[in-house]
C-alpha cells in the first residue's frame, strides 16, 4: 500500500510530504494545495497506465488532464517537479520500494521524464533502475537496471515521453526488478480517485466490472455483478441507507432495463406517508443520497489493496450523515482492505471522526512568506493541546484556529 507522498515544486508545493494510513483526512482553507495533492495522485495512476506524460497532465480526446493542465503543473519559477511515493509491498512482508519521477518542460505545451527511479528496501536499499543524466541532449533516457551483480547495470535507451516504470513492463529484467515494478505498477493503477457527478447517475447505464471516476455508471455496475455478489451488495447498501435518519428506506437495487438486457437503472423502496412502499429510480434521488452510494460503492465494488481518493467527501451530505459516513468509510475499508484518503470541509464530519483519529489528519496551508503550499500533521502543531482545550476540532477548523496557529 502507499505509504507516502513528496510533492517537490508540484503545482503550489515547493516542498510537501503527506503520509498515508488506513484513512487519512486532508483538511485545509480553500486554494491551500488540497486538490493539488489528489492531482499528484491521478498523475500517477495515469502515466503507470504507460499514459503519455503531457496527455496526462494536459488531457487529450481520451481523458481530461489534470486540474489547471500544462500551465500549472510545475510551481511557477521552476522547470521541474518531482513526485515521490513509499510504497509498502503487499506481497512481501518488511519490504518496501521508492518510486521518484522527475518531469521537466520542453515548451510551454510539452513535458519529458528528466530522471526516474525505483529502489526496493527491506533492512538496505537497493537499486532496481535509475536513470543517468550522462548525456542529457541524448533523445532517448539511459536507464540502468541491476543485474544482481555490482556496477551500474544493464542498460537501455527508452523514450522520455512515456515513464520508465511503464516501458519496463515488457523488458526482459531480472527477477527481482520485474517483481518490483509489477507490484510498483499494479499499486499505483489501483489509485481509485473518486469525482461522484450526481446528474450522471441518474441515467442509464450500460453493463460494467468497472466503476467509471464520475461513478455515471454505478447501476451498470451493481446488475452486472453475479447474482450472488449483488445481492450482499445491494443489501450492504440498503443496510446503511436505511439509518440516514431523515429517510425510511427500505432497499436499494439496480436491474436491466431494455430489450437486450445491456443497460441498467438504480432503485430505491421507500415508505411513503401512508406507510404504503413507494419506488423510485435515480432520477428521482437526491444529490447526497446519490454521492452516498457512489462512494460505498466504490468501496465495495473497487479491487481490494486500493486507494480510494475523494475530494470533499461531505459535499452535499446533511450534517446528521456525518457520523454514518465516518462509520460506513471505517468499517468496509477494513473489512475490504482498502485505504481512504478523502478532503474535507465539514465541521461535523472532523467531529464525527472523534479525538482518536487526530494523529491520521494533516492541515494544508499557505506559507505566510513566499505562498506555496505547505502540509502538516495535526498533531505536530505545537499548540494542539491548548486549541483542543477550547473547542472540537469542527470548531477550530470553522473558527480558523488551526490555520492561524500554522501562520502566525
Amino acid at each position: 500500500m502507499i505509504k507516502e507522498l513528496y510533492l517537490k515544486n508540484w503545482k503550489s508545493f515547493t516542498d510537501g510530504k503527506l503520509y498515508i494510513d488506513p484513512l487519512t483526512i486532508v483538511i485545509g482553507t480553500n486554494a491551500s494545495g488540497k486538490s493539488n495533492i489528489l492531482d499528484a495522485l491521478l498523475f500517477l495512476q495515469k502515466i503507470s497506465f504507460g499514459k503519455e506524460v503531457t496527455a496526462t497532465i494536459g488531457g487529450d480526446s481520451e481523458s481530461k488532464g489534470i486540474r489547471g493542465g500544462v500551465s500549472w503543473a510545475i510551481t511557477s519559477g521552476f522547470d521541474e517537479a518531482e513526485i515521490k511515493t513509499i510504497i509498502s509491498s503487499n506481497l512481501q512482508e518488511g519490504v518496501d520500494y521508492e518510486y521518484s519521477i522527475l518531469i521537466g518542460r520542453l515548451d510551454d505545451n510539452r513535458f519529458e521524464i528528466k530522471s526516474e527511479s525505483l529502489y526496493r528496501t527491506q533492512k538496505v536499499k537497493k537499486r532496481l533502475f535509475e536513470t543517468s543524466n550522462d548525456t542529457p541532449e541524448s533523445p532517448g533516457i539511459i536507464t540502468y537496471y541491476s543485474t544482481g551483480t555490482q556496477g551500474r547495470g544493464k542498460r537501455i535507451d527508452l523514450r522520455r515521453s512515456h515513464t520508465v516504470l511503464s516501458q519496463s513492463i515488457a523488458l526482459p529484467l531480472q527477477k527481482e526488478v520485474q517483481l518490483g515494478v509489477s507490484e510498483v505498477i499494479e499499486q499505483l493503477t489501483n489509485i481509485f480517485v473518486l469525482d461522484p457527478i450526481p446528474s450522471l447517475m441518474r441515467s442509464f447505464s450500460k453493463f460494467s466490472d468497472r466503476l467509471n471516476f464520475d461513478a455515471s455508471n454505478i447501476s451498470g455496475v451493481i446488475a452486472a455483478l453475479d447474482a450472488e455478489k449483488k445481492l450482499t451488495i445491494e443489501n450492504t447498501i440498503t443496510d446503511y441507507l436505511k439509518q440516514f435518519p431523515e429517510n425510511d428506506l427500505e432497499k436499494i437495487w439496480a436491474v436491466p432495463v431494455g430489450i437486450f438486457n445491456t443497460d441498467a437503472m438504480l432503485y430505491s423502496q421507500e415508505k411513503w406517508f401512508n406507510n404504503s412502499p413507494l419506488t423510485v429510480d435515480a432520477r428521482g434521488m437526491s444529490d447526497g443520497t446519490l454521492r452516498f452510494l457512489a462512494i460505498i460503492t466504490a468501496l465495495l465494488t473497487i479491487k481490494e489493496e486500493s486507494l480510494l481518493v475523494i475530494e470533499e467527501i461531505d459535499n452535499g451530505f446533511h450534517p446528521s450523515r456525518a457520523k454514518l459516513l465516518v462509520k460506513m468509510l471505517k468499517e468496509i475499508s477494513a473489512k475490504r482492505k482498502i485505504d481512504v484518503l478523502c478532503t474535507t470541509h465539514n465541521p461535523a464530519f472532523l467531529d464525527a471522526l472523534g479525538n482518536e483519529m487526530i494523529v491520521f489528519i494533516s492541515v494544508t496551508y499557505r506559507d505566510a512568506k513566499d505562498g506555496t503550499s505547505k502540509i502538516k500533521l495535526l498533531e505536530e502543531i505545537e499548540d494542539l493541546p491548548k486549541l483542543i482545550a477550547r473547542g472540537t476540532i469542527g470548531q477550530l477548523a470553522t473558527n480558523r484556529l488551526i490555520e492561524q496557529a500554522l501562520t502566525k
